[in-house]
């Protein structure tokens, strides 16, 4: 990994990365990289949820900055919002944040990420893991593995043996 570079927030979001890297208390970081078949369910669930963004007035977005803190701003693999207008960097809690681990995150990435997320407000994130072909969905500070994820009080759900039969 290359090393950090420190600017100002003002700064970051202001400049374009190829690939876009996430902002952390002044630290500009790259992003740990999926590989074919972590993209493959971005693919696949940013689908489903476009398909269902009627049904469950939504709009989904993959790779949207969203600025959890004053000081931080993360990049969810997955977000689901409430249909209408948004900030071009989300500010605004999502409905539902959803992390595809990749082969190089660490418990400790893991952690800290849902740790502001939650701080920002939001209420529910996947978490889907490629190698286990698992999933577990936090809901407040419950950690719950499950083959069904869903959104409390939404219809929003995804069938996770079904994600996976479908790459």
């Amino acid at each position: 990994m290359a090393s950090a570079t420190q600017i100002p927030v003002s700064e970051y979001l202001q400049t374009s990365y190829r690939p876009d890297r996430e902002y952390i208390d002044g630290e500009v970081r790259e992003r740990k990289m999926g590989k074919r078949e972590h993209a493959m369910i971005q693919a696949a669930l940013a689908a489903w949820f476009w398909n269902h963004k009627q049904q469950w007035g939504i709009q989904v977005a993959t790779e949207w900055r969203t600025r959890v803190s004053e000081s931080r701003v993360r990049i969810p693999d997955v977000v689901i919002v409430a249909r209408g207008p948004h900030e071009d960097v989300l500010a605004t809690p999502p409905i539902l944040a959803i992390e595809i681990l990749s082969p190089d995150d660490t418990y400790a990435d893991l952690q800290d990420r849902s740790h502001d997320y939650q701080v920002m407000g939001v209420e529910t994130i996947w978490i889907i893991d490629p190698t286990t072909r698992t999933a577990r969905m936090a809901h407040e500070d419950a950690w719950v593995e499950a083959r069904r994820l869903t959104v409390p009080g939404t219809e929003i759900f995804v069938d996770i043996d079904e994600l996976f039969s479908s790459l």
